[in-house]
């Protein structure tokens, strides 16, 4: 996908080394405003990268020490990161079995007094509910901060990610599917006081030079990766539809497969799944185990990944927390189901053709044993 943008980059980074603005440069500019537009929001800031874009972010919408933040149970340990960030606690609730999206109903039901904002994190390219998030959120006056750090332009119900809440993370971590050649995040919302909070703690606390009127950080989106990330900004949306399409062959391939247990995360969106990734789940049923599965289709040269084997709860650093083994059962299962099935854009038909024969040949042989 990158070779033939190959001149495109070279002329946008050039352009950088010509002016010499490598911090906050012209392209950090421009593709600020490219994205918030795509994104369906006002304002976007550029920071380094997506955990400071959730930590930013939330503390320019005011949480902070003593609030209580929701979080899934199943995400990056960067959601749960960037919310510790802001001195806020992170209240985790499971998650959907079918979908791997934060449980909305088990969200309701974990808010205290204290309960400042809920982060819905927009699992594997595929949006949380949009009307069922913002009927929840005003009802109980929450904010709705949204980490959409694997869904850029992902859509659902007539919202596209970064549209639904205060204000939305992203990453743009080389693997996703907007990545630059490095790390990078952005914070977008349609709020002109966040915007410019989140300018002036990305800034060194900062509102102009030599002013810094609060703690801050340094965290800003270099102008070199914001030139590339410009370059590759409007091929987004046929990447994102060639792997839509890709993940609904997979779907027709693999739905034979129902009827040994083994089924892909459900997809409510439709052609507003943006597939970050493919994941598989095989239940209790399946005739053979996620990791058995896993390294007979690498026997075969075929990739495949985890994500994710630790829910945020278990993992070593975050016990502290207070949560034991069992309290999300739907999390803690799918982290010991899930498989993650080769997807880019360019991936192509055969090659998804390629990967299910083998999956069929491993299930049936297993089936067999």
């Amino acid at each position: 996908m990158h070779t033939p943008l190959a001149a495109d980059f070279d002329a946008a980074i050039k352009q950088v080394l010509l002016r010499g603005d490598f911090i906050l440069g012209q392209d950090v500019r421009e593709f600020e405003a490219a994205f918030a537009e795509a994104s369906g929001a006002t304002y976007g800031i550029g920071v380094a990268c997506g955990t400071d874009a959730i930590a930013l972010g939330l503390q320019a919408c005011g949480v902070g020490a003593g609030d209580e933040v929701i979080v899934p149970a199943n995400t990056f340990i960067a959601t749960v990161i960037g919310v510790i960030h802001t001195g806020a606690t992170p209240v985790f609730v499971d998650c959907d079995r079918q979908t791997a999206l934060i449980d909305l109903d088990a969200a309701e039901a974990a808010i205290t007094p204290r309960t400042k904002a809920i982060v819905p994190v927009h699992l594997y390219g595929q949006l949380v509910p949009p009307l069922r998030l913002i009927d929840l959120a005003e009802r109980h006056h929450l904010i709705i901060f949204e980490d959409a750090a694997q869904a850029h332009l992902a859509e659902r119900d007539g919202y596209v990610a970064g549209s639904i809440g205060k204000a939305a993370a992203y990453s743009f971590y080389p693997a996703k599917n907007l990545g630059a050649f490095g790390n990078g995040g952005m914070v977008v919302t349609r709020d002109a006081t966040v915007a410019d909070h989140v300018r002036t703690l990305r800034n060194y606390g900062a509102p102009k030079k030599y002013l810094h009127t609060e703690p801050g950080t340094n965290s800003r989106l270099d102008t070199i990766q914001a030139a590339i990330l410009n370059a590759k900004l409007p091929h987004l949306p046929e990447w994102n539809r060639d792997r839509n399409a890709c993940a609904a062959q997979y779907d027709r391939l693999l739905a034979p497969l129902a009827e040994y247990g083994i089924t892909p995360i459900r997809n409510d969106s439709g052609v507003g799944h943006i597939y970050h990734l493919y994941v598989l789940h095989l239940s209790d049923r399946a005739p053979i185990t996620r990791e058995a599965l896993g390294h007979a289709l690498g026997d075969r040269h075929i990739s495949t990944g985890i994500h994710y084997p630790i829910p945020c709860h278990r993992q070593p650093g975050y016990l502290h927390l207070g949560y034991s083994e069992g309290a999300f059962p739907n999390a803690e299962a799918l982290c010991h189901e899930i498989l993650s099935l080769p997807m880019f854009p360019g991936l192509g038909s055969d090659r998804v053709e390629a990967v299910c024969s083998a999956i069929h040949e491993i299930v049936t042989t297993a089936t067999k044993a």
